[in-house]
């Protein structure tokens, strides 16, 4: 499938969502419209599965039979569906019995079944608890399809239902069903639910033009920016990971490059958006071993796998990216200035945990490894204990390129923002600072990064490129002297220089003027002479 017909398959479902959702909050209508696309998903992933596996055995139906072919297999081979649904298990790592899948919903929704309703939330529960090998508890917690907000009575609630899933599956019915096309249509999805939800987006998407810079700069050699991406990425982690959109870019520009991925690591410590992205996730063909994601608080560091404290097996990744939520309050202990995590730098003010963020994730950078994050610009110049912890960080040799963003570029803020990318060994003995605040297409809501800004970006930090008024190399001893505050406005001059004046031309042609004026003036006291007038003096 191209990309346009990506997109139209987006916008296709955008309209049945904007226009099925009525009164319902965007948020809430949200989680719905991509639970069923999920569902989709996974049941045409395991019927095509099934098909491979069974081979000629698998029923042919005729047009106006409507009942679901592995339904039909299931019934007259009784004795042989432990053995296929083990076979499935090793295959394609999950199971979906005939009854909860897509086909047999739509059917019912067409039908407009009352028993559509209880099938739904029975089908929710086995995927939730009997289809994958690893747990996937609370999958749809967030899901109450017992909701008043689908009606008042049962069968207001199951006919609104049936009207959204037949919607749907019209919807998709013109399009290709393949692992890419639907997993860019949930993602294209969660960015329309995110326009349309204003400050709150900000908990769970990253446009996807900033989410491209992180993953092209982490996926590159950290050593040597200019050889290149890496061919292979053991690991990455994103501990704020929202609908694990920035995680899935990642994984998607190693994979461009033409190398491989081992194992995406994720936390989310909201419930609904921890969903999201676990649905994400499997809708991209990322199969339940290779994530895993995580609900809990990051600040409190409440997973027990990162709580290892030996050495040699606590977790550490190859790259780490991260968009928390800016200036975030929290509230420091005794116990958190203790913590590994923190100890050797101080702890981030109640005001903002931005730096408990970045050293959270930097606390698990692997020595050769790449970490970008994205923060307020107030971290690069506050003063206070964020003031110590950036002078550390400096003096230390972590902090490797400051990228300054053009403003409103996110849904959840109109402030500029930065990126900033550290190393916990890194060859340049200087910064590389990048002003790209300028560099944009104004947009109606929001503003966009084009893909020629983010190859600008991009290779600016590849190939540590210095280029007047955007991009420059600070030594330590600059910073040293500018008390260590990395504003970009103190390293890079923004302002339009004042062009050069060539005062010997400038003087010609004042002269030059000044006789065409005493020529004119003469030219006219002669024609005020032949009328026997006063001449001008």
């Amino acid at each position: 499938m191209t990309h346009k017909e990506q997109q139209r398959l987006g916008k296709t479902l955008w309209a049945i969502a904007d226009r099925l959702r009525g009164a319902m909050n965007a948020d809430d209508f949200r989680d719905y419209m991509l639970s069923f696309l999920f569902l989709r998903y996974l049941s045409s992933n395991y019927e095509a599965a099934a098909r491979r596996e069974l081979g000629s055995d698998y029923p042919e139906l005729p047009k106006d039979d409507l009942r679901v072919p592995l339904a039909v297999w299931y019934d007259a081979n009784p004795a042989d569906v432990a053995d296929f649904e083990k076979q499935m298990r090793l295959k394609i790592h999950y199971v979906i019995k005939p009854q909860y899948l897509w086909d047999n919903i739509a059917a019912l929704a067409r039908q407009e079944s009352d028993a559509l309703l209880e099938t739904l939330h029975e089908g929710f529960k086995f995927i939730e608890n009997e289809s994958f090998q690893s747990t996937f508890q609370g999958l749809f917690s967030e899901i109450n399809l017992y909701s008043e907000k689908l009606g008042k009575t049962q069968a207001q609630k199951n006919k609104k239902l049936c009207e959204i899933i037949k919607e749907i599956d019209k919807g998709l019915a013109e399009f290709s069903t393949e692992v890419d096309t639907l997993g860019d249509a949930y993602e294209y999805l969660i960015g329309q639910f995110a326009a349309g939800s204003g400050k709150k987006a900000g908990e769970f998407y990253t446009p996807q033009q900033v989410s491209t810079i992180l993953s092209r700069i982490v996926t590159l050699d950290s050593q040597s920016p200019e050889a290149g991406p890496v061919k292979h990425l053991g690991s990455v982690f994103d501990f704020a990971c929202g609908s694990g959109s920035l995680l899935l870019n990642v994984r998607n520009q190693v994979r461009k490059a033409g190398g491989t991925i081992g194992k995406i690591y994720g936390q989310e410590k909201n419930i609904t958006t921890y969903n999201l992205a676990r649905m994400n996730m499997l809708l991209h063909g990322v199969k339940d071993t290779e994530f895993e994601i995580y609900h809990g608080d990051t600040l409190t560091n409440d997973w027990d796998f990162l709580r290892e404290t030996n050495p040699s097996r606590m977790p550490k990744f190859d790259a780490v990216v991260a968009n928390p939520p800016f200036s975030y309050r929290w509230e420091p202990t005794e116990a958190l200035a203790e913590d590994v995590r923190f100890k050797n730098y101080g702890l981030a003010p109640k005001s903002a945990a931005d730096f408990a963020f970045l050293l959270h994730g930097f606390h698990y950078l692997k020595d050769q490894g790449v970490m970008a994050i994205i923060l307020p610009h107030g971290v690069l110049f506050r003063g206070g204990t964020e003031e110590r912890i950036r002078k550390k960080l400096l003096l230390d040799g972590h902090i490797d390129t400051v990228i300054g963003l053009p403003a409103n570029l996110f849904y959840s803020t109109g402030i500029p923002v930065c990126i900033i990318v550290l190393k916990k060994c890194k060859k340049p003995d200087d910064v590389l600072f990048i002003n790209a605040a300028e560099h944009y297409e104004k947009g109606k809501r929001q503003n966009v990064l084009r893909e020629e800004h983010i190859n600008k970006i991009v290779e600016t930090y590849q190939f540590r490129k210095e280029e007047p008024r955007y991009s420059r190399r600070v030594s330590m001893a600059e910073i040293e002297r500018e008390g260590f505050n990395l504003n970009i406005s103190r390293y890079i001059s923004t302002v339009e220089p004042e062009p050069e004046i060539d005062l010997a031309a400038t003087h010609k042609t004042l002269v030059d003027l000044d006789q065409k004026i005493r020529d004119a003036k003469n030219r006219h006291n002669a024609f005020l002479r032949e009328l026997g007038l006063a001449e001008l003096p």
